[in-house]
């Protein structure tokens, strides 16, 4: 009697995610939800620019022993475009978190989320004006749909609600960090061939380099980082989630399907922190929380589908 088979191994995990688009940029979603509510209950506690420089340095750090072998090799050719390198890491990583977290500090958290859910806006007016590339109708639908699913889960389905919404220099600065990442968004296809971890490695470093003036400018101003609890456990998250695996994460989600399928994903941000506050909270779901989730989930398979050009 001939013994059986034995069963094929099994795959390699980070191979199997590093080629899931949808699940790789709705980690990125929900990594960077969490940092929106943390940034927001930091708000006077730690200096954004500090943060943000903090946040990139870190970054920098955890990935220099997996990145260092690939950089040797991909150095060349990202020296050859470097000015492209320091546009996506001035747009991706500086002026894009340190606005943002900057903002956090004048802003509403519905402001904040209303603002948000232009993210994918930006990503198509950069991609047309730089590249003309436009919107399939399917990508349009997709984001016109989920966004009326956000805006039904932040107004909890008062759409009247929207016209008291008042916005202030807070909402204009990350309206502004939207655009920077806008760019970096519609640049990403442009990026140099490389491993994903140089370019990653490369940017964080970058982007660190590029805050550490400002961060200097907030210490000798008084506005120090004070070394407690709070700051800790930000840092830890700010540093591993949205910013080493967000970012990786995202980049690898725009390389698979471009940058227009990959923009509705900016929409589980809202549906993922109204989620956290049902989950951590003890808030009760509504019916609004429901035909929301539905809106954005059907909106961003509209817009992500095969069939719909990059």
């Amino acid at each position: 009697m001939t013994s059986p088979t034995p069963p094929p191994p099994a795959s390699d995990p980070v191979r199997w995610l590093s080629n899931q688009p949808y699940l790789l940029l709705s980690l990125t979603s929900f990594f960077w939800a969490g940092n929106i509510v943390l940034g927001r209950y930091v708000a006077g506690h730690m200096p954004p620019m500090t943060l943000s420089c903090i946040r990139w340095i870190g970054g920098f750090f955890i990935l220099l022993p997996f990145a260092w072998p690939h950089l040797a090799r991909d150095w060349p050719v990202l020296w050859a475009r470097l000015p492209l390198m320091i546009v996506l890491s001035a747009t991706g990583f500086a002026l894009n978190n340190a606005l943002a977290y900057w903002a956090l500090q004048y802003t509403q958290a519905l402001n904040a989320l209303l603002i948000q859910s232009s993210g994918p806006l930006f990503v198509a007016l950069w991609s047309l004006a730089l590249f003309g590339v436009r919107l399939t109708f399917a990508q349009l639908a997709g984001i016109t749909i989920s966004l009326a699913g956000v805006l039904t889960i932040i107004l909890n389905g008062d759409w009247m609600a929207l016209a008291a919404i008042r916005f202030n220099k807070g909402d204009i600065m990350l309206a502004g960090a939207l655009a920077s990442f806008g760019l970096y968004s519609a640049l990403m296809p442009r990026r140099p061939v490389t491993h994903q971890l140089s370019l990653i490695f490369f940017t964080t470093g970058c982007g660190a380099l590029l805050l550490l003036p400002f961060a200097v400018w907030e210490y000798a101003t008084g506005f120090a980082l004070k070394f407690d609890t709070v700051t800790i456990a930000t840092v830890i998250y700010v540093v591993a989630f949205p910013s080493a695996l967000s970012y990786l994460f995202f980049n690898r989600g725009i390389a698979l399907i471009g940058p227009n399928r990959a923009a509705p994903f900016f929409h589980l941000m809202p549906v993922f922190g109204s989620a956290m506050a049902i989950l951590l909270l003890g808030e009760q779901p509504q019916l609004f929380h429901l035909i929301g989730y539905a809106l954005v989930l059907a909106g961003i398979v509209i817009a992500s589908r095969q069939g719909s050009a990059a």
